[in-house]
């Protein structure tokens, strides 16, 4: 059975709640990624996805030294680095999400997003509907 561990991309870039909108947008510019973890004390208590900072920071005329914690997501879907590819796949096709935070006791070790289950031959279907679920309009 693959795994998320199998799969999940690892060194993620992350921001702390005492950095701003601004310093994610940067980050996110410099590593060319759609999604920064918010870490308080090594903890991930959140996410700020590019759409995020659109729709919630610039829409909402919030500038770019609004703190991230006025604008992260903290209802989080996470999977463990032993969650099998396809609950993983499952819950992203769920809960309408592209990626999912990997963690180990509260504390991130990885990330998971479709690219990564779309280059694991034993995944494709399960890629694919994930996809094709989070595509579709509700």
């Amino acid at each position: 059975m693959v795994q998320v561990k199998d799969v999940m991309s690892t060194g993620i870039d992350f921001c702390t709640t005492l950095d701003n909108v601004y310093e994610v947008a940067v980050k996110m510019k410099n590593d060319d990624v759609g999604i920064i973890p918010i870490l308080d004390e090594g903890k991930l208590v959140g996410v700020i996805t590019d759409r995020d900072i659109v729709v919630d920071g610039t829409a909402e005329k919030k500038a770019g030294s609004t703190k991230v914690t006025d604008i992260m997501t903290t209802k989080l879907v996470t999977v463990t680095p032993e969650t099998s590819i396809e609950e993983a796949a499952e819950l992203m096709a769920k809960h309408q999400i592209r990626r999912l935070p990997v963690v180990e006791d509260k504390r991130l070790v990885g990330m998971l997003s479709l690219g990564d289950l779309a280059t694991e031959n034993t995944v494709d279907h399960a890629a694919g509907e994930a996809l094709k679920e989070i595509s579709e309009d509700k």
